[in-house]
């Protein structure tokens, strides 16, 4: 089973990821946090991406073409993987392609959760997240206590500068954008599965689980 987690910033993408993960025992990689892993080992990689992180500047597709590379090639991928985070456009998406040929891997769904943008700007901003262990609440699904405090670590919890009304409507058209064109490559190979990623959790999660198994 290799899946590719396709949705805009709020539709919650992380978390149905993860759900799949545990039920297929399939690892779910977030490209975030592989390469905060390559630079944290300094793999030649990751030592690469490091100067470009430094400089401030996009870890170029070919370098994290490489590090998502080494990570399907360790052992708890061989019964399939779920990418989170990667591709973002079409000249990766063809990039992951010519990789995954070469490992002799085909990508066999691509989930897209779709979600109205009004809601998203809801969630979005109504998101809190603790300022030092990063867990997320929010102020409609999940509030946090109402000191503030984080019930993991007891750390303050805050609203991202970047939660905000407008500059949340702007990430999401940057998003639209961006994804459209990626979205049209993976339903010309038949791979796209459109899914409805309102209501709970679980109802997307069983979404999603009828899709993978009936395509």
């Amino acid at each position: 089973m290799q899946i590719i987690m396709l949705g805009a910033p709020g539709t919650g993408k992380g978390t149905q990821g993860n759900l799949l993960s545990n039920y297929f025992g399939i690892p779910n990689i977030s490209t975030g946090e592989i390469l905060r892993s390559a630079v944290k080992q300094e793999s030649p990689l990751g030592i690469k991406a490091k100067l470009y992180m430094d400089a401030g500047e996009l870890v170029p597709d070919d370098v994290m073409i490489g590090i998502i590379r080494d990570r399907l090639r360790e052992a708890d991928c061989e019964k399939g993987f779920i990418l989170d985070g990667f591709p973002r456009t079409v000249t990766q998406a063809e990039a992951l392609d010519h990789l995954l040929s070469g490992e002799k891997i085909d990508i066999e769904h691509v989930i897209a959760l779709e979600v109205a943008e009004n809601a998203l700007v809801m969630r979005l901003t109504s998101r809190r997240v603790c300022s030092v262990c990063g867990k997320d609440y929010n102020m409609l699904s999940d509030p946090p206590p109402g000191d503030m405090k984080c019930r993991m670590c007891g750390g303050e919890i805050i609203q991202r500068s970047d939660d905000n009304e407008t500059t949340v409507t702007k990430r999401l058209a940057v998003y639209e954008e961006k994804t459209a064109p990626l979205k049209e490559y993976y339903e010309r190979q038949s791979k796209l599965r459109h899914v409805i990623g309102a209501g709970s959790v679980e109802e997307v999660q069983d979404r999603i689980r009828e899709i993978l198994h009936t395509s």
